[in-house]
């Protein structure tokens, strides 16, 4: 089936947020000694799509993973999840955020461990509602009003405005202008987007930093010895406790539990039944090595 003009528009747009923050996020990962994963070429995965798998073995694309300790052969462990999406109508916007979420939620929980930063950068029309219903799920948005958005395609002379009901040739009009523009004229669009949105693209940026560069405060190592006790109510448990003799000689290994604390308040807790385990668990927090 044929792509409809405001459809090809729309596309324009959405490429167009995404080549905003391109540059920015390799220039963060370059800072911060990371890898930055992204639609193209990498020999450690197959096609050109940024796929991560979850717990349950479902395959996500996104936009943007920052990696830890990653490189065009090797998957890092990743840091920070960034997703970008576009919508013009109210109408798509829920739906959009919850997509979003659908994708990052499963990922962030199967890398727990490494507490990575999940991102939304957002840009049209989306409700309050939308917006704070990722906040509320710890996602960190970055949101362009789409007054911005026309107002950015103004230094191209495209007016971007359009809605159901703007005829197929003026979209069509659009979608032509934009391919006769030369590389540097379309990237004018993304460089004024940002500089319309500074304050707002200067608070992610300063989220990721406070994620990504979290310092460690403090590392508890417990190696636990023993068998563990299954009672099924609060008085038996009260019971074992208040029997337990504390001076008994430790029996076989039972598990490793570390704690980590960050700067930021943040904390992870590991369990791990043998040492590999839990020594390539500390290995994830270890800084890049050149």
């Amino acid at each position: 089936m044929a792509i409809s003009p405001s459809h090809k528009f729309g596309q324009i747009i959405g490429d167009t947020v995404e080549a905003a923050m391109l540059p920015l996020l390799v220039d963060f990962a370059n800072q911060h000694g990371l890898y930055l994963d992204r639609k193209g070429p990498r020999p450690c995965r197959k096609g050109l799509k940024c796929s991560w798998t979850d717990l349950n073995g479902n395959t996500h694309d996104l936009d943007f993973v920052l990696e830890r300790n990653g490189s065009d052969y090797k998957r890092g462990t990743p840091v920070a999840f960034i997703e970008t999406a576009w919508r013009r109508y109210t109408k798509h916007s829920r739906n959009k955020a919850q997509e979003i979420q659908g994708a990052i939620e499963p990922l962030a929980e199967t890398y727990k461990h490494a507490g990575p930063f999940k991102g939304a950068v957002l840009a049209g029309v989306f409700t309050d509602g939308a917006l704070d219903q990722m906040r509320s799920l710890g996602f960190t948005v970055l949101f362009f009003p789409y007054d911005t958005v026309i107002s950015a395609f103004e230094h191209v002379a495209i007016n971007a405005f359009f809605d159901e009901d703007t005829p197929d040739p003026e979209c069509q009009q659009k979608v032509d202008h934009w391919s006769r523009l030369s590389d540097a004229d379309k990237e004018k669009v993304p460089k004024a987007l940002l500089e319309s949105n500074r304050t707002d693209v200067q608070n992610f940026m300063a989220s990721l930093t406070a994620s990504v560069a979290r310092q460690i405060e403090r590392i508890l190592v417990l190696p636990l010895h023993g068998t563990a006790h299954e009672v099924k109510t609060i008085e038996e448990a009260l019971k074992l406790i208040e029997t337990y003799d504390e001076n008994t000689k430790p029996s076989k290994f039972e598990r490793y539990e570390i704690q980590i604390r960050f700067s930021n308040g943040n904390e992870i807790m590991g369990k791990f039944n043998d040492k590999a385990s839990a020594i390539d668990f500390l290995h994830t927090y270890q800084p890049a090595t050149s």
